[in-house]
């Protein structure tokens, strides 16, 4: 997952075992707990080589974990120093895609690539505190910066991770505010996760946005001289493409993708590829105010 950070006592590991022993540290740090059966069933290894590698790790960070005898798992601790260093790249990968997790060295493509540039990228021990609250179903207590309020105190109950294509965010239950919200990791600061029990309106099951899915039938822009180009780009069938989204994620998705949500498909300028035809899909989804062309407030729901 990481490059090892300069030690001399891990010269001597073969390659395979510092792969585990990577994969020790992610889980700890992000995650916030580690067990025999995570090693099991990761590496296909032994009951009695995972916990080995446990030992091994231990001896290597003897500050980094703790024996939780309930659960039966060690623990993250609060003197927690990594013992690999782990790119925000890759720790985003591997929390949003599932993969990379368990990768020791340098990241090198099989071929050339060039990504557009991220001029923000979260910091990782904030990320760390929301990953794990979202983990173990825990509160957070943060500091948040942000154009309407400026900078506040809340608690919050994270449930999951949003890329919006030019930055993360966090979903959750903001207890300042009663309501789900999205929150830009990069505002957040002095994050702490705190004992503090979870009520059942505030998970990720009573999230209305979150829970319902927007059906959008997106079609080339009928401004558009060849829309056949079009159709091949998205793959489209019969001249539309369906894509089915969370509601809280809706106004990303379409100004990401520059999509018209006129009625008329009346917004002109060469990044408008694509128009909703089916905009009534929309009602009632509350981040409209994001969506190219949909004026807020038009049907009563749109907008904050």
């Amino acid at each position: 997952m990481g490059d090892l950070v300069p030690d001399s006592r891990l010269r001597d590991i073969n390659q395979t075992q510092k792969e585990r022993l990577s994969h020790i540290d992610f889980k700890v740090c992000f995650l916030g707990t580690i067990g025999r059966g995570d090693l099991v069933r990761r590496f296909g290894i032994k009951e009695a080589a995972a916990t080995r590698d446990i030992a091994l790790y231990r001896e290597l960070a003897p500050r980094n974990l703790e024996y939780d005898t309930k659960g039966k798992l060690y623990a993250r601790s609060d003197a927690f120093e990594p013992l690999f260093k782990h790119s925000p790249d890759q720790v985003l990968a591997a929390l949003a895609y599932g993969f990379g997790d368990d990768f020791v060295g340098a990241h090198k493509g099989l071929v050339a690539c060039e990504l557009p540039a991220q001029l923000n990228k979260p910091f990782l021990p904030t990320l760390s505190v929301l990953t794990r609250a979202i983990w173990q179903a825990k509160a957070v207590r943060i500091g948040y910066r942000s154009l309407e309020s400026g900078r506040t105190m809340r608690e919050i109950v994270p449930f999951a991770l949003v890329d919006n294509g030019l930055r993360w965010h966090v979903r959750g239950y903001d207890r300042r505010r009663s309501k789900f919200s999205d929150f830009v990791i990069t505002r957040i600061f002095n994050p702490a996760i705190i004992d503090s029990p979870i009520e059942d309106h505030e998970t990720r099951e009573s999230d209305i946005q979150w829970n319902r899915i927007v059906e959008m039938e997106i079609v080339p822009h009928p401004s558009l001289a060849h829309p056949k180009t079009i159709e091949t780009d998205y793959a489209m069938e019969n001249g539309v493409l369906q894509v089915n989204v969370r509601a809280a994620v809706a106004g990303y998705v379409l100004r990401r993708w520059n999509i018209d949500c006129t009625q008329d498909h009346s917004l002109e300028g060469p990044e408008y590829h694509l128009w909703l035809k089916n905009r009534q899909a929309l009602y009632g989804v509350e981040n409209l105010v994001l969506a190219p062309g949909y004026e807020k407030n038009e049907d009563g729901k749109g907008g904050d």
